[in-house]
């Protein structure tokens, strides 16, 4: 299986999804415990959620293959983003419910690591520099949102429910000011949802390693509490009811970041 799905376009603007993948090979599944295959810390819908993107220009770029196999959006040198707190690693070994995805014994070893980096990590990121690279080469400057969700309320990680939007711009290092600024806007007037920016999710990986607003390559992160769009127990199924008024948001937060240009 292609380790990402993409569509190309022709705009400033690239989203990128890289936690949506709900693929992981047979022959890892059976050296996993049994809570794996529920694939719980999925960002459940994303890529359906800024599906919308295809028509509007945008490049639109999803992982197909579960976290659980490699996260896409940690340092591969094992730094964690977040010092002194609770982080997953490079290949997760707990569920976001603190519950052993693995035997110790079946505990990936810095070789097994290594060798997921190769097949999967470096490979999907070759693919979306070149992505980035491509829209800087058109326009002169690229602008990359990355798409998260996570359930409202995931205590291993936070207190008590997180706020509905969170946007992360690794506190204003990622992106133009005025970029967030616009970004923060559009989501903070958007009726019926509460906003944080830079609080619990400054931005992953993704976003620290892209964001780059000297080189006029702009990134922002976007982490989404599911209970937004969709239910948060199993079988995890999109509302579409619900996520109606998310989508405007997005429309409207997308066409924002497609349509600003930055300072000449």
């Amino acid at each position: 299986m292609p380790l990402w799905e993409l569509h190309r376009g022709e705009s400033p603007l690239l989203v990128n999804v890289p936690h949506a993948g709900t693929h992981f090979p047979a022959t890892m599944q059976r050296r996993m415990t049994a809570v794996a295959p529920d694939l719980a810390d999925t960002d459940w819908h994303v890529e359906k959620l800024y599906d919308f993107a295809r028509a509007e220009g945008a490049t639109l770029m999803c992982a197909t293959h579960s976290r659980y196999v490699i996260d896409l959006n940690r340092d591969p040198s094992g730094t964690p983003l977040y010092a002194g707190a609770d982080n997953t690693e490079l290949c997760p070994t707990r569920t976001f419910a603190n519950e052993a995805l693995y035997a110790v014994a079946d505990t990936p070893d810095i070789a097994k690591i290594d060798d997921r980096r190769a097949a999967y990590f470096d490979v999907y990121h070759h693919a979306l520099g070149d992505e980035i690279d491509r829209a800087r080469a058109l326009h002169g400057y690229a602008i990359l949102l990355d798409g998260h969700s996570i359930r409202s309320e995931v205590p291993r990680f936070f207190r008590g429910r997180l706020p509905d939007l969170n946007l992360g711009t690794a506190n204003g290092a990622s992106c133009a000011p005025s970029l967030e600024q616009r970004a923060a806007q559009i989501i903070g007037d958007a009726p019926g949802f509460s906003l944080a920016v830079n609080g619990r999710f400054k931005g992953g990986w993704i976003t620290r390693r892209y964001g780059d607003p000297g080189r006029n390559v702009h990134a922002l992160q976007l982490e989404i509490a599911q209970a937004s769009y969709m239910d948060e127990t199993p079988p995890y199924p999109w509302h579409a009811v619900r996520a109606a008024p998310l989508g405007a948001v997005l429309r409207r937060l997308c066409a924002a970041l497609s349509a600003w240009r930055p300072a000449a």
